[in-house]
């Protein structure tokens, strides 16, 4: 594990620890994030902690191809009233997706400093939005980064009624021609999807 300074160097991952962590500080400045990406590094702390810098081994990904989608998910994106949009309101998603309670989690890892700096890659074009729209209203949704290689990094998704950050994520990736789902680490609601594990050797090629 390095401390990081003032450039855009990172140690090569393979000084990662078991768990994954491989740097800790720097900032947040959309340079520094766009270079992680393209790394395979990512950021993921606790609210004021200092900036930690991961790049987990094995890599929990998604093959667009191999999406899996439940008869009773296939049920519901036929008969909801849900409306899906890009881009629509980035601000609103990524606020709420730092709202959202999740078990085990007492505090949100998607500090304002966070907020503000992926806000800042959705203006350069970096980032996305997906929402969820019911009675006009936002129910649902997920962001993350583009990496303009057929890679789409996801960040974080919210629900506010059943199923709607499933029917996002579901109607995006079928919609989209990714050739890869970066999901970071291991959940059960993506493997439910078909996300998997793979060595982080084999996701690295896919950025190259």
């Amino acid at each position: 594990m390095q401390f990081l300074n003032s450039n855009n160097y990172f140690p090569d991952v393979t000084n990662a620890t078991e768990d994954g962590l491989l740097a800790v500080g720097g900032d947040l400045s959309a340079e520094r994030l766009l270079f992680a990406y393209q790394k395979g590094i990512f950021p993921w702390f606790e609210n004021d902690d200092t900036i930690l810098w991961w790049s987990p081994d094995p890599r929990f990904v998604l093959y667009p191809k191999e999406l899996k989608v439940s008869k009773s998910m296939k049920q519901v994106l036929r008969n909801t009233d849900f409306t899906i949009t890009v881009n629509k309101d980035f601000d609103a998603v990524i606020k709420a997706c730092a709202e959202a309670k999740r078990p085990g989690q007492d505090d949100t890892w998607i500090t304002k400093g966070m907020i503000e700096a992926y806000t800042k890659l959705y203006q350069l074009g970096h980032a996305k939005s997906v929402e969820v729209w019911q009675n006009k209203q936002l129910v649902g949704g997920f962001y993350g980064v583009d990496l303009d290689n057929g890679v789409f990094c996801g960040e974080s998704m919210f629900s506010k009624v059943n199923n709607a950050s499933k029917a996002a994520f579901i109607s995006y990736v079928q919609n989209t021609d990714y050739k890869l789902i970066d999901c970071q680490v291991y959940t059960n609601h993506l493997e439910s999807l078909g996300a998997i594990n793979i060595p982080r050797d084999s996701f690295l090629g896919f950025l190259e």
